[in-house]
């Protein structure tokens, strides 16, 4: 490894942390500048071409495969690197923030990876920034095993050999770092922060262990952007001596542009790519973002009413199994948010059915592997899988050529029979409000009605109830969705929420100004990109 510069970055606004100095080394800081100086201009370039595409979006309501990169397309040879063993066999993925108690209860899982999750499942304080960081440190050296001293629970590993493999999550390009400047006081983007730590701390242990430092890479737009990232692994692995092709990188598609440019962005990764992800809620919450002033043609019904065998979700997976299986990639599916309760056997009973029925469905369309958000679905979802792949890692030999997917398919919305309801635009103010007060928290994960939540299902609930306005939507009680109705619902919401935790427990919280943040990003005639942006302004620590 070169020596590292000096480096010029400060540590802005935050309060010392236990062991901070473990991950935040002279070393590594050196080596975040160094991906800041060459990177973030070149991000900064992105984000401007993503502005200037969803302004065309808005002036012809449409999209198409790109016709500049049809020679990727047409070219049958090329293929992506084989999967390293360790993610060959990719069956079963739990998903989940990296606090110390789920970095242990993820590897242990049963499943076979774990997606170590900086993004939409991580409120990005500083300490879970940080501490994330050190808690995967400490579990790739098998030196966090704990006792809860609330609890008084113990919690260790298992043996290696029945570990999950841990791919970790960045944020995505949008997000900054605000505790992490330059001598100019520009923030380093959240992305380079969350690579470069990890990679830097455990690359060479990883390798040690028979693994590589893997990872998935959140809301990319374009296929340009994958070659950005793909540019930041060939400089971090010549930096550090370590193999070229020795990172790996699963894209999730969750962005309508990113699912027309699903072979580029392979071919763009295709000496680190190991697989493409089905994002769900990330990718209704990209179309109506996109689509958001296109008219009646474009407006989602309920979310929870938009499930995966719709006709344009269909396309959508169908065509991602497709390309996948073509170039040598993995095909991940979707997540089954359910939570499990110990309380309501019946109501398990349903929802694990629901789980079943989804994860077969996936595995009979030829998926490699499906997420679960919750340790007791893992087994759920391994029978579904295990029941088509037997002994095989995977299928990537059904090439799945009968899919033939056109540009207006993965559009095709107004072929859903669903129509919005009253009952929908109340969980969208719910589960917005109850998110973002446990997100101002610092919770990125949180149980909602029985569903795990992230900021992904935050995003379509907020953006539903903007759609909804904006389009002057007609609900099936007769009501016309206005700003006065979801002011109204959000305060009746408001009120229960007092009741339910009384006075006391209510103020402790952060219930008003989520409140009063919902209300922001779903009215507000200037529609904001992501609620994470305005929402981190406004976040402690």
């Amino acid at each position: 490894m070169s020596a590292p510069a000096p480096h010029p970055l400060a540590v802005v606004d935050a309060e010392p942390l236990p062991r901070q100095e473990e991950v935040l080394t002279e070393a590594a800081l050196a080596f975040l500048a160094e991906l800041h100086r060459r990177f973030t201009p070149r991000r900064d370039e992105l984000l401007a071409l993503r502005a200037e595409r969803r302004a065309e979006i808005a002036r012809t309501s449409t999209l198409d495969f790109l016709p500049g990169t049809a020679a990727v397309r047409a070219d049958e040879s090329w293929r992506v690197a084989p999967a390293p063993e360790a993610l060959n066999d990719r069956r079963v993925e739990i998903t989940g923030p990296t606090d110390r108690r789920m970095t242990v209860n993820a590897l242990n899982s049963g499943a076979k990876v774990w997606l170590a999750d900086f993004e939409d499942a991580s409120s990005p304080t500083w300490e879970n920034v940080v501490l994330g960081q050190l808690n995967l440190i400490d579990a790739h050296t098998r030196s966090i095993d704990f006792t809860d001293p609330a609890s008084g629970k113990s919690y260790a590993l298992r043996p290696d050999g029945e570990l999950a493999t841990v791919v970790t999550r960045p944020r995505g390009w949008h997000l900054d770092e605000r505790h992490l400047t330059d001598a100019d006081g520009t923030r380093v983007p959240g992305a380079l922060v969350d690579f470069g730590l990890y990679f830097f701390h455990n690359a060479r242990r990883l390798l040690d262990l028979g693994k590589g430092p893997y990872f998935y890479l959140p809301k990319m737009e374009s296929h340009l952007e994958a070659r950005l990232w793909n540019d930041v692994f060939v400089f971090a692995q010549d930096h550090t001596g370590i193999p070229r092709g020795t990172v790996r990188a699963t894209v999730l598609i969750e962005t309508i542009t990113a699912a027309y440019e699903m072979e580029e962005i392979l071919y763009e990764l295709r000496d680190h790519a190991s697989g493409l992800n089905a994002g769900r809620w990330d990718y209704l919450f990209s179309l109506v973002k996109n689509f958001r002033d296109g008219g009646e043609k474009f407006v989602l019904p309920d979310r929870n009413a938009v499930t995966m065998t719709a006709p344009f979700m269909r396309a959508y997976t169908d065509l991602l199994v497709r390309t996948c299986h073509k170039r040598g990639a993995h095909a991940i599916g979707g997540m089954a948010a359910f939570i499990p309760s110990r309380r309501d056997p019946e109501a398990n009973k349903v929802a694990f059915e629901k789980v079943r029925a989804d994860k077969d469905r996936e595995a009979d369309d030829g998926f490699d592997g499906s997420w679960v958000a919750h340790p007791d679905l893992v087994p759920i979802a391994m029978e579904s899988f295990d029941r088509v792949l037997g002994d095989r890692p995977h299928q990537k030999h059904r090439l799945r050529e009968d899919v033939d997917v056109h540009a207006a398919d993965l559009l095709a919305i107004d072929s859903l029979e669903a129509v919005p309801t009253y009952a929908g635009l109340v969980n969208a103010v719910q589960v917005g409000i109850r998110y973002i007060e446990a997100w101002l928290r610092g919770l990125g994960a949180v149980a909602i009605f029985g569903l795990m939540e992230d900021a992904a299902t935050a995003e379509i609930s907020r953006s539903q109830i903007w759609q909804w306005i904006n389009a002057g939507v007609v609900l099936d009680n007769g009501e016309r969705v206005t700003a006065e109705l979801a002011r109204r619902i959000a305060a009746e919401e408001l009120s229960g929420i007092r009741g339910e935790l009384g006075e006391e427990a209510f103020a402790a919280g952060r219930w008003q100004q989520a409140h009063d943040l919902l209300l922001t990003v779903a009215l507000d005639e200037d529609y904001a990109d992501f609620l994470t942006l305005p929402a981190y302004e406004q976040l402690r620590g």
